[in-house]
Parts: structure tokens; sequence; C-alpha cells
């Protein structure tokens, strides 16, 4: 029985029953995962019409007993969904905005975040794109590794149904406490005040004008840009001098559409951070992001007397990455 942190023994039996359900029920693999990942968490393999028979479902009940989800970390859990998620996107030709958050990129909002917020009070995360929460659980992973007496909570948005189940799934095998909503993250929200907002935020236009109108960032000639409008609902729904935490495209502030997204900021937001991602990670320049950092006027928040700018060195040089990330806490230190 598996109740170590051997992601490689999980994710292969995960894997070859999400094929077994894949073959038998007739469908794609991220479907099968997600029905995998509900067998998992009722403790049962769950038969519809008939499907699985009960020789698959013998097989099943024989994967399934090999794990002990109770001995598992959450970091265990998470990367041998992400595995599941990243093996479906090759096989069932997955959409680009519905693609995961490398692990390296949330590392470093995790970072960021906990050089920001107040060690002692219980924080509440808000994701508005909020995918397979692979990000969110990473992010929450990371804080309750370092501060394991923090009371943490999460909010994720999504209109993915697909997406979101697997982030139900997620959050659940971890134990983690996040509350999903199955919404347009542009529509009305239901959500109370988050301390923080973090996001991979999906690039493009968004089509309802009608819907959009009363948002600053909305445009007056053409689409908005979906991934200004989310930053404004997200700081919306984020406290007074909470922070905002982005992954956006590099050339955010050079398009016909920024002088809204700069204008929304004058009053209501301090632009605190603006960090390039290596571009080692990129194939393209074009393709390039960066990670916005912002922060909400009120509660005794103020402008930074140096926004903070700058260019990640290569993953692959630790020395100067160390170097760096001391750099963004000189700066934090010298500014809040």
């Amino acid at each position: 029985m598996i109740t170590n942190n051997n992601v490689e023994q999980l994710f292969k039996i995960i894997d070859e029953s999400t094929e077994t359900l894949e073959e038998v029920l007739d469908t794609s693999y991220l479907d099968a995962l997600i029905e995998t990942g509900n067998n998992l968490i009722s403790g049962q393999v769950q038969i519809e019409d008939g499907q699985p028979n009960e020789e698959t479902r013998r097989n099943l009940e024989h994967f399934y007993a090999e794990i002990n989800l109770s001995q598992l970390d959450n970091e265990t859990i998470r990367q041998v969904l992400q595995l599941g998620v990243l093996k479906a996107a090759q096989k069932d030709h997955i959409q680009a905005n519905h693609q995961m958050t490398p692990d390296t990129i949330g590392m470093l909002f995790a970072y960021l975040l906990q050089e920001l917020y107040d060690k002692d009070a219980a924080i509440k995360i808000l994701d508005p794109a909020v995918g397979t929460a692979n990000l969110l659980t990473t992010v929450m992973n990371d804080i309750h590794r370092n501060h394991k007496d923090q009371e943490i909570s999460g909010v994720g948005i999504d209109n993915d149904d697909t997406m979101l189940a697997l982030a139900g799934i997620s959050t659940q095998l971890q134990q983690i406490k996040v509350d999903l909503y199955h919404q347009d993250a542009l529509d009305q929200l239901i959500v109370n005040s988050a301390d923080f907002a973090v996001s991979d935020l999906p690039i493009g236009y968004y089509p309802i004008d009608q819907r959009v109108k009363n948002y600053q960032t909305h445009s007056k000639n053409d689409h908005s840009f979906v991934h200004h409008l989310l930053i404004e609902q997200a700081m919306n729904h984020v406290v007074d001098g909470g922070f905002g935490l982005f992954l956006v495209p590099s050339n955010l502030f050079q398009t016909d559409q920024s002088g809204n997204l700069l204008s929304y900021f004058k009053n209501k937001i301090f632009l605190q951070g603006f960090l390039n991602l290596p571009k080692d990670m990129f194939t393209n320049t074009d393709l390039q992001k960066s990670i916005l950092i912002l922060q909400n006027h009120g509660n005794n928040a103020h402008q930074a007397a140096k926004v903070l700018l700058g260019d990640f060195p290569s993953f692959k040089n630790q020395a100067n990455m160390k170097k760096f990330l001391m750099e963004i806490r000189q700066w934090h230190q010298q500014n809040f």
C-alpha cells in the first residue's frame, strides 16, 4: 500500500485505473480521470447503466486498495493529479487556456504572497479563473508548509464545469478548504471580500459587451480584454489594502487598451510590482508572461517608494535566482 510521497508510484495506479475507465466507458482520458477522482473520494466504484461491469469494478477496487489517502501529503496528491491533467492535455488536445500553471510559477506566487501577508491572521485567497486549482492549491500548500498554524481558505471561480470538477476533486482529496463556484467570473459574485487574489489569467477578448459596460477597464470601441476585466473584478473583491498577484502578458501596458487599465489603477490601485518571467520559459517573446503585483487603496496602504521591477533569472541558475529572491525580500522590508 502506498502511504508515502512516492508520486511516480501513485500516478501509475491512478493512470492505470483512468485508462481502464477510459476504455470501458468509451470516454476521454480527462473524463475518466474525473471519474477516478470521484471514486477515490466516495471510496467506491460508481456504477451507472451497468458500467463499469463487475470484472472492471473488481480490478478498479484492487487499484484503489493500494492507495491510503489519509497517509499521503497534499503536495503528493496535487502533483499526481497534475500529471493526470498533463496526460489528458496530450491525449485529449486540451486548449491552451485550460492548461495548468507550471509549478515553478506557482512557487514564485507563493514566495511573493508570503512576503506580503500577515503571518498571524487568517487569510482567504480568491482565484477568479481557478481552472483545476493547481495554482491556488500550490500557494495554499506552500503557506501551510511554512506556517502550519496559519488558518487559510480559498475561493475559486470558473465557468468550465470540467475544470471545476477537477478542482473539486483536487481540493477534496487534499482536504483543503476551498469554496468553488461554477459561473462567469465577470457576472455578479457572491464572494465575501478576500484578503488576496491570485490568478493565471486567461488572455483574449470577452464577447459579452453588455455585461461589462460598467467595468472601468471595458473598451468603448471593441471587445474588452478579459484579463483586464478579471483584474478589476478580483481587486473589487479584495479587502482594503489587500494584494492581488496576477500572471499577465508582458506587454500588458503596451496595447491599445492599456490606457483603460491604467485609468482604473489611478484612483483605486497601487501598482507595486511587475516582474518578467525568464525568457527561456517561452518559445516566442510575444508569449512572455509577467507577475503583476497590485494593492488596493485603504487600510494604511501606500505606494511603494520604488516599484518592484525586474526580470527573473533563468530557473536553471539557482544562485542568481536565490539572489533575486533576496532582493525582493529587501524591497518588501524597505517599502512596507
